[in-house]
């Protein structure tokens, strides 16, 4: 464990919780497959570990961190000085950059296939490609996910270059215009990458919102997801 790090820990409870006896505290840094962070209370004592790409991070981060974690714990207000210190800190092109390395090696991305019962992802991406980016996009890999997840419709993961696509939409009651607009809206997170702006993240930017307002069955597509 890093020196003063506890005791950065120690110190930022006593803050948040002055009358409170100090439980024991563990405080480690764990290779983690992206920059996560967590605490746990088991038997009354505490458990931190924090992801180690943080561990050249400078006090003041590391207190920002301890601050966000412990106030989760307890149920107290984050003080904004302190969450904008920390995403401004991971969201450094320096971090970023780390990040994106460890995900690659370190995270399991298990690609299935883009051949489903009823629709074929590579087929819907080359096409879409064709109609609406003039065939510039190179396909990332393509794959229905393992689970019938309906809290993640699709998503574009940059670290493995791949487009996942909820299995629930490979069902012939799915109209294709539905799984169309997931693919496209994918492809625009594809086109348009997250962005920085201050502290904060632009996933959803002015160009990407305007293209996707050029699908012609905008309209039909998210009213059926609402229906879902």
């Amino acid at each position: 464990m890093r020196d003063g790090l506890l005791q950065l820990f120690q110190e930022t409870y006593r803050e948040l919780r002055p009358r409170a006896p100090l439980p024991e505290l563990t405080v480690q840094f764990f290779a983690f497959a992206n920059i996560n962070n967590t605490i746990r209370m088991r038997e009354g004592k505490l458990f931190v570990r924090l992801s180690d790409l943080l561990e050249g991070a400078p006090d003041p981060v590391l207190r920002s961190i301890a601050h966000i974690l412990l106030a989760k714990m307890y149920r107290k207000p984050i003080e904004r000085e302190h969450s904008t210190r920390y995403r401004r800190y991971i969201s450094s092109h320096d971090i970023t950059q780390k990040a994106h390395l460890v995900r690659q090696i370190r995270g399991r991305k298990r690609i299935g296939s883009a051949q489903g019962h009823i629709y074929n992802l590579e087929t819907l991406f080359d096409d879409l490609n064709v109609r609406f980016f003039n065939g510039l996009l190179a396909r990332p890999q393509m794959t229905w996910s393992r689970e019938h997840a309906r809290n993640s419709l699709g998503h574009y993961d940059p670290a493995h270059n791949a487009i996942v696509v909820s299995k629930i939409f490979d069902h012939p009651r799915v109209p294709r215009y539905a799984v169309e607009y997931i693919v496209y809206h994918e492809m625009l997170h594809l086109k348009h990458p997250v962005k920085l702006r201050g502290s904060r993240r632009c996933v959803h930017s002015a160009a990407f919102q305007g293209e996707e307002k050029l699908f012609p069955h905008l309209e039909q597509a998210q009213a059926f997801l609402k229906r879902l």
